[in-house]
């Protein structure tokens, strides 16, 4: 699970319009420069520079899309007032979960191995090389949006992170209901700390 959320370091962000890997990797660089400047470093800096990586690394996430693929065929079963909830909760889950995962990074190479483009969809592949001489693999799934490449989906090693928490959801409401599934994920953020909009 941790190889699947560090991922999340390497979303793509604001880019000029062009191939899904140059979006990406433009994204990565303005992300590893918040990491590694100095000035953001210290305790009293954390909330600044979470807010910064919020700007960079989600502002490419398509959320509703991740939402829908996530929650599979009960999307369908929602009322577009649930859905909409359920997009912003489950984007307040995934930020606060993650933040600290994020920022984990320690200098790790990051090499972009291949691309596939088909039609309004596309795969870029790339690696994740550690200090210990460790590899992961990253494969982000994205969708073009206007002239921009939104991530709906990243699998690390083979795990996809909407597959995963469709497999959770699906359990949830399947045993319990809808209602608990929404009442487990604004527990989650509450618990973390997430101020609700």
């Amino acid at each position: 699970m941790t190889v699947i959320l560090l991922a999340l370091a390497l979303w793509p962000g604001s880019a000029q319009a062009g191939l899904p890997t140059d979006q990406i990797k433009a994204t990565v660089d303005k992300a590893l420069g918040v990491l590694r400047d100095p000035r953001l470093k210290s305790p009293a800096r954390v909330k600044e520079r979470r807010e910064q990586l919020k700007q960079i690394l989600f502002a490419r996430f398509d959320f509703t899309e991740m939402a829908r693929r996530a929650l599979g065929s009960n999307w369908r079963r929602r009322t577009a007032k649930e859905q909409e909830d359920f997009v912003r909760l489950f984007t307040e889950v995934l930020e606060r979960s993650y933040a600290d995962i994020i920022e984990s990074y320690t200098d790790e190479k990051i090499i972009y191995t291949n691309e596939r483009i088909d039609g309004t969809y596309a795969d870029v592949g790339s690696r994740i090389q550690t200090s210990r001489g460790e590899e992961y693999s990253l494969n982000y799934k994205a969708h073009l949006v206007g002239n921009e490449w939104k991530v709906y989906d990243v699998v690390a090693e083979n795990v996809s992170l909407v597959n995963n928490y469709r497999s959770q959801f699906n359990r949830v409401i399947a045993h319990e209901s809808y209602e608990e599934l929404v009442r487990r994920l604004k527990d989650k953020s509450e618990l973390n700390g997430v101020t609700r909009r």
